[in-house]
């Protein structure tokens, strides 16, 4: 089976460096994955991407070395399976608040023995190879989203589950949770203790640990500090950004 990069790089203690896509366009995922980023997040939650074009997106990432990983909308079997089985090599589930939610995860994530997941990866087998039906439970990342007050209390709890791979923190809805602003990077300092809680517990249980960031600068200093999956920016904030550049120069003259 084809590598996964992501693993590859966790145990050479390297952070991966993930980008982010919220536009429904294969050809905007393909001109991303030949930019180099380590891997890059289909974002079925917030973008607005459905599952034909997250395939058209996933097939598009598979020109280069560039990892392909998903968030699903929920903690749902049918998705995250159907996402699998897309070629999918991660899966980020939003809202994962309690050890049972990270059970069902992993089982949703694995095969049997080690889960429920129904066999059927119609794309998974290109992408993957041959012998995806026996590496893929070994293969497969699987990263519980802590993002609420009910997920801090059991984080603990969740960070325990066998067969979790990683957790991935989202800072607005930690903040929102916590009774703070919504922001990436400058968060208030209850948010702020809140991220690097988590980073502890989850470097003690042995899994990695990520985080969503608005700018470079604030990703390299979660990177310096533990965070071993960071993603900066997206698709979308990028090409307004860029063109908020262009143009600001433009007037200027």
């Amino acid at each position: 089976m084809r590598p996964n990069k992501l693993r590859q790089m966790w145990q050479a203690n390297q952070a991966v460096v993930n980008g982010w896509l919220a536009i429904p366009s294969g050809f905007s995922a393909e001109v991303m994955a030949h930019q180099g980023w380590d891997s890059l997040t289909i974002d079925l939650q917030h973008g607005v991407v459905d599952y034909q074009a997250m395939v058209g997106m996933l097939q598009a990432i598979s020109t280069t070395p560039t990892v392909p990983v998903v968030r699903v909308p929920w903690l749902e079997p049918g998705i995250i399976m159907k996402t699998l089985d897309a070629g999918a090599y991660g899966v980020i589930c939003p809202m994962v608040n309690t050890r049972e939610d990270a059970q069902r995860l992993v089982a949703y994530s694995h095969y049997a023995p080690r889960g429920t997941r129904s066999f059927g990866p119609v794309r998974a087998l290109l992408y993957g190879g041959a012998d995806y039906p026996e590496t893929a439970n070994d293969t497969i990342v699987t990263f519980a989203m802590i993002e609420t007050a009910q997920a801090l209390d059991n984080l603990d709890a969740i960070l325990s589950v066998e067969g979790l791979d990683a957790i991935y923190v989202g800072p607005s809805d930690l903040s929102l949770a916590l009774g703070c602003k919504p922001s990436f990077d400058d968060v208030e300092p209850p948010v702020a203790q809140a991220i690097e809680h988590i980073l502890e517990r989850a470097t003690a249980h042995g899994l990695v640990a990520g985080i969503h960031n608005g700018t470079p600068q604030v990703a390299r200093g979660r990177v310096e500090k533990g965070y071993r999956f960071v993603t900066v920016s997206s698709d979308a904030r990028l090409m307004a950004a860029g063109s908020q550049q262009v143009l600001a120069q433009m007037r200027a003259s």
